[in-house]
């Protein structure tokens, strides 16, 4: 039998073109074929508001419907469908996530920057935020957690959920009973790109907001690209198919890497995971127990296909699998390392990192307390995961008396003639009592 993943590679037999080609994502190739498709929707919402909204949902979604806001009544019977022992999980995992994000929350501060000049930073909640919570192959409340955990905490005014219908007309029950555990109350029946441009330009259902929120396929990731390029809302980054990738030395233990691999290859055709190892054994072995565990996977026909653009990558030494690490910036990083701590300093670009044999990518998807909406396709290198501080935006001030102008005014009229830029040396100078 051919085995899943054909795309076992010696990368020092590579050359930089075939390098490269290894680390090429799938999405990548099918970016330039959903950039017009995503703009048109966009443009619909735009031009037609709930209209269009109505006409994509029924065209993507099947369903036919009047209102989008979830009602009371819908609240009230996701709660009643929801198992106890989910609601108690989703409780444990938000008491986590608050526990971990409120412990990095930053604070205000200020500076005397030089006698009667003080200097300050001041944190303002961001007004309105929208929250997308992908349900297309599979519902993920652990994502309505992970966003409206940190809104929470950042104060917010509004914060508004949109997550795709079921076939049902209803939304996800267990999207709703997680949303309304992190104080989130306005959801909205609604999915894919249109989702986007509803809540960053605004119809007459949905409020349009400041900054959208959330992972989903390339084309809610291309739509937030484009709403943000377009100034109509900021963007926490970009969040699209999952991907991980596995450093792994002779020790590692090949079930628990393949569970790995398997657990991000079940998210999504387009998803990509790959593995990185100084040993042709554990490859070997790996590559074997991928094939027994996929055969249990409920979700086996999308891990295969994710794992046909997936790789397994055969170094000389570890040394040279984090210099892969870190060109690839892999949204999550799993070192199944014997002394895993001691690489930590090799990482210079990953989205979360997960440490050693026993903390699988999975832990932190749903509740070890870090969060899970990350930076995908390589933004690694640039953008953080999302925090309390992506829900805030945070503000200088500055206030000089009479004398600290007089003490740092001729700093500032020297940089202000410099540049040639009179109407700000007569600012400062009208005030040190001197013309310009």
């Amino acid at each position: 039998m051919n085995p899943t993943i054909n795309n076992t590679l010696d990368w020092n037999r590579l050359d930089p073109a075939a390098q490269a080609q290894a680390l090429t994502r799938p999405v990548q190739t099918v970016a330039a074929q959903t950039r017009d498709a995503v703009a048109q929707l966009i443009q619909d919402v735009r031009d037609h508001g709930d209209a269009a909204l109505r006409a994509i949902t029924a065209r993507f979604d099947g369903v036919s419907l009047d209102s989008f806001e979830v009602g009371a009544a819908e609240f009230q019977a996701a709660q009643a469908a929801v198992a106890p022992e989910l609601r108690e999980a989703m409780q444990q995992a938000v008491a986590r996530i608050e526990r971990f994000h409120r412990a990095g929350m930053s604070a205000g501060y200020a500076v005397e920057t030089a006698p009667g000049v003080v200097c300050e930073k001041i944190v303002r909640p961001i007004g309105r935020v929208g929250l997308y919570v992908p349900a297309g192959s599979a519902p993920l409340p652990s994502t309505a957690l992970m966003l409206g955990v940190p809104a929470g905490l950042a104060g917010c005014r509004e914060v508004v959920l949109c997550t795709p219908p079921r076939k049902d007309g209803t939304a996800d029950p267990a999207v709703l009973v997680a949303a309304q555990l992190t104080g989130v109350t306005r959801v909205f029946k609604l999915g894919g790109a249109q989702a986007i441009a509803a809540m960053a330009y605004g119809t007459d259902s949905v409020p349009s907001c400041d900054k959208l929120f959330g992972p989903g396929n390339s084309f809610v990731t291309e739509a937030k690209q484009q709403v943000a390029q377009a100034g109509a809302a900021a963007i926490d980054m970009p969040a699209g198919p999952s991907e991980v990738l596995v450093i792994a030395d002779a020790g590692a233990q090949p079930a628990f890497v393949a569970a790995d691999l398997l657990s991000q290859a079940e998210h999504g055709p387009d998803s990509q995971v790959l593995l990185v190892s100084d040993s042709d054994t554990l490859i070997d072995a790996v590559q074997a127990e991928i094939e027994q565990q996929l055969t249990a996977l409920s979700r086996v026909d999308i891990a295969r296909q994710a794992l046909s653009q997936s790789r397994l990558i055969k170094v000389d030494a570890l040394e040279q699998a984090f210099v892969i690490s870190n060109r690839y910036a892999p949204e999550h990083l799993i070192l199944a390392l014997r002394e895993p701590r001691d690489w930590l300093e090799q990482i210079e670009a990953a989205g979360s990192v997960f440490l050693g044999d026993y903390t699988p990518e999975a832990l932190g998807d749903y509740c070890s307390g870090t969060n899970h909406v990350l930076p995908t396709s390589g933004a690694a290198r640039a953008y953080s995961g999302v925090s309390v501080s992506s829900f805030q935006n945070f503000v200088s001030v500055q206030a000089a008396t009479r004398e600290g102008i007089a003490g740092i005014g001729d700093c500032a009229l020297i940089l202000a003639r410099a540049e040639g830029l009179d109407a700000h040396a007569n600012a400062v100078a009208l005030r040190m009592g001197a013309g310009a």
